[in-house]
């Protein structure tokens, strides 16, 4: 999540309250989370185990709630509850805006774009040519849609981030500060949802088809040319490169990189990283082959009783 404009490091300090290790001059360009950072960018830690991992990224200052050594030419920005810091600076810098109007005034909608009855678009949209968006679509904000893009009927586009701390007095929410980008020639089936990144884009790549009853996590990124059909759940922060075929009711936890080619039986489970060019099956999937032989082997035994 970029700013409007570059923030000297001082000012960001005075809007949370923190102490400033290193050159509270500094220019800082932006938020993002550590997997998506980038030189210039904010990151946050709040615990020992990831401390390293923030110092070392490509991130410029590290909100964080320890004094620890700072990495030259970085800076910290330390706080009791780096969390709650960061929420406080997307809400300062992309706060929600409420709508006045069902289709928002600054939308860009590109010639050839049909869009029908009780169609809800927010700020910040932008929407390419020759595209159908359907009845019932809400395309929340912060979405750029490619051309001959078709959106069917009670799809949800831009939806909040499903990101939650456990405290003692209950969830915390991460606030949501990304966007959605939809490539072109992209189909999405009805009741459908897609999820906002919470700093970065999540994006659907060219030509992919997806089908009804779907969802895809926020900061998820699938590649071009996928299937992916219904009732499928794709967890936040996964990527899913070109060519993908997921059948009915896959299952796909957070963070794992599905390969090129590889294809999805019906009502399998993903629980880590799939290679390319594979064919999975099973409640925790894995190479067909292998899961239908352990089948056979279990029935086999349970006849010999």
């Amino acid at each position: 999540m970029n700013y409007s404009e570059p923030q000297e490091l001082s000012k960001i300090a005075s809007l949370i309250n923190a102490e400033v290790v290193g050159d509270a001059n500094m220019k800082v360009k932006g938020q993002n989370e550590i997997h998506v950072v980038e030189e210039g960018d904010i990151v946050f830690v709040d615990h020992p185990k990831y401390y390293d991992t923030a110092l070392n990224s490509a991130a410029t200052v590290v909100l964080i709630n320890k004094k620890v050594d700072c990495p030259e030419g970085k800076a910290l920005l330390v706080v009791d509850d780096p969390f709650s810091a960061f929420n406080k600076l997307t809400k300062h810098f992309n706060p929600f805006i409420a709508s006045s109007s069902t289709i928002d005034e600054e939308a860009v909608i590109g010639e050839g774009t049909v869009i029908q009855p009780n169609v809800f678009i927010g700020p910040n949209v932008k929407i390419g040519k020759n595209c159908i968006i359907h009845p019932g679509v809400s395309i929340v904000g912060h979405a750029t849609i490619g051309d001959n893009v078709i959106i069917h009927a009670n799809v949800v586009i831009g939806s909040e981030a499903f990101y939650y701390k456990k405290r003692e007095s209950g969830f915390d929410k991460l606030l949501t500060g990304g966007s959605v980008v939809i490539e072109d020639d992209v189909e999405i089936g009805g009741g459908s949802t897609v999820d906002r990144g919470v700093t970065g884009p999540t994006t659907i790549g060219l030509d992919t088809k997806i089908d009804n009853l779907c969802h895809i996590g926020h900061d998820t990124i699938i590649g071009k040319h996928c299937l992916i059909a219904a009732h499928t759940g794709v967890g936040g922060c996964s990527v899913i490169e070109d060519d993908v075929t997921m059948w009915g009711r896959v299952g796909v936890k957070s963070g794992v990189t599905i390969g090129a080619k590889a294809e999805i039986l019906a009502c399998s489970c993903v629980s880590k990283s799939l290679e390319g060019g594979k064919t999975y099956f099973g409640l925790v999937a894995q190479e067909k082959s292998d899961a239908w032989r352990e089948m056979v082997a279990v029935r086999r035994l349970a006849r010999q009783k």
